[in-house]
């Protein structure tokens, strides 16, 4: 799944870190690399105005860990392959929005409008995320990829 991640990546490699390009790219992080990459993304899922229930939903992690790198504590060594490539689907989402939007509210607050495309009938697309399965993440993410190749 993450290889049509990557077909995003020269779109919007100039708005990553290197790090956050690793995570896109599906390349095996270091335990450093894993817990930026996790912070960041539960920094862009807080902007996002979800739960943290909803946040270790999307990521599929524990409510531990959560709490662990919310407070600056590496979290990174144990994250696996699923974990990584979830990480990197949010940072690309999040990359996508700023790609499509100048305004920032609208970055910020995509994910929690409702959503009338067939696929999210009616739902935003954070409640479609935090439903917990990689395939309704997968899925988001394409979607709002696609507004990037739209626009």
């Amino acid at each position: 799944m993450l290889r049509r991640a990557s077909l995003l990546q020269p779109l919007v490699g100039k708005l990553l870190t290197a790090e956050e390009n690793r995570v896109i790219s599906g390349e095996r992080l270091s335990e450093q690399q894993a817990t930026t990459g996790l912070k960041v993304a539960l920094r862009i899922i807080g902007a996002w105005e979800a739960t943290p229930s909803q946040a270790c939903r999307i990521l599929r992690i524990s409510p531990a860990t959560y709490r662990r790198a919310w407070r600056g504590i590496a979290a990174g060594q144990r994250l696996d392959q699923d974990q990584q490539q979830r990480i990197g689907m949010v940072l690309g989402i999040h990359a996508s929005l700023r790609m499509v939007f100048s305004n920032q509210a609208n970055v910020k607050g995509f994910p929690r409008f409702k959503n009338d495309n067939p696929f999210f009938a009616g739902r935003s697309p954070l409640e479609v995320m935090a439903q917990g399965d990689m395939i309704a993440l997968f899925e988001t993410y394409k979607r709002i990829e696609h507004l990037v190749l739209a626009s």
